[in-house]
């Protein structure tokens, strides 16, 4: 256990707390989710409630194998990403993180959790990486992911790739292909099909990995409501090319307009935009409230001027163009 307990991760997407302080009209764009998601029936039984979850999960396991072309030992599964990334750190033996800011604030109190040492721009046993990144949306090439494994093979290290939103970029620079005892590869179906309340992620890895990780997770910690929808996306992933498409045009309107507003961005490649202010971002975050609108507050990512944005219909961002244009002048 840590020396001194850490805090929770400050994240976004609080809007049933948001629209509870400031109505139910309060447009939320600190969450990224697919404003482009594919339509499909998914049919839920009652009777699906009745009989606990195949804690192998078999034929989960197996659908993913077919669309990402893994074996079923080389994957696990979970209760979203975050509980992938805390039974990943449990139980692996490195000491030390590596865990470069700005990023996604799970992987540090995972770590701080399972008692390992954070540094940052270092050698450690263990290195953290997002990509597309979080939350700048910047998209490293496959070729220098696959340079920063061939570090880790020869450091004897382990390298931990979250992919959370590759599908979204119209561009894939995934590495979920490629095996190695060095390598895990972390999915989720959150972002890419808009369902943050279904909670399911899924991994890839070594096997002798999937299996302590399995072993460790809670038993049936993916309910019968999330597998069924796991289940019936899945035989519509392709899709999402469709999606990542229509989110990079809007994406590439949109920063233009916020050029035009004199505002500077990070070159995203995803569903969401990181504008730098030049201002305490609390500040704006607050009078975007004001406005109606529920923007991402970047200083837990220690970028104390910035605030991130979803890319959403083109309706939705003129929206959020013409409150921030409010706030700002």
């Amino acid at each position: 256990m840590p020396s001194e307990f850490p805090k929770k991760a400050v994240h976004g997407g609080k809007i049933q707390e948001m629209r509870r302080r400031f109505g139910d009209a309060l447009l939320d764009v600190s969450a990224s989710m697919n404003p482009f998601v594919p339509e499909f029936p998914c049919a839920y039984n009652h009777e699906d409630l009745a009989v606990y979850p195949d804690d192998s999960y078999t034929e989960l396991k197996e659908k993913i194998a077919s669309v990402f072309r893994r074996d079923v030992e080389e994957i696990c599964v979970g209760n979203g990403s975050a509980e992938i990334i805390r039974v990943f750190c449990k139980v692996t033996d490195g000491k030390t993180c590596r865990i470069d800011m700005p990023t996604f604030g799970e992987y540090g109190l995972s770590a701080r959790l399972a008692g390992k040492t954070v540094v940052q721009h270092a050698p450690a046993d263990i290195r953290f990486i997002c990509n597309p990144n979080n939350p700048t949306g910047i998209l490293t090439p496959r070729a220098e992911m696959v340079n920063r494994l061939k570090e880790a093979e020869d450091n004897s290290s382990m390298l931990f790739v979250d992919e959370a939103f590759m599908e979204l970029a119209e561009k894939d620079e995934s590495i979920a292909d490629i095996r190695s005892e060095n390598l895990f590869v972390m999915r989720s179906i959150t972002k890419c099909f808009t369902v943050p309340g279904i909670r399911f992620g899924f991994g890839f890895g070594d096997a002798e990995l999937i299996e302590k990780i399995e072993t460790a997770r809670t038993p049936w910690t993916v309910n019968a409501f999330a597998e069924q929808y796991a289940m019936a996306a899945l035989d519509h992933y392709e899709e999402l090319k469709e999606s990542a498409a229509k989110i990079t045009a809007e994406r590439n309107w949109y920063i233009e307009e916020l050029g035009k507003l004199g505002l500077s961005c990070y070159p995203s490649q995803v569903n969401f935009i990181t504008i730098q202010l030049n201002r305490p971002a609390e500040t704006v975050c607050a009078a975007m409230l004001e406005k109606g609108v529920s923007v991402r507050d970047c200083t837990s990512f220690e970028l104390p001027e910035c605030i991130r944005v979803s890319v959403e219909t083109r309706e939705k961002n003129c929206r959020v163009l013409e409150a921030l244009a409010e706030c700002l002048h």
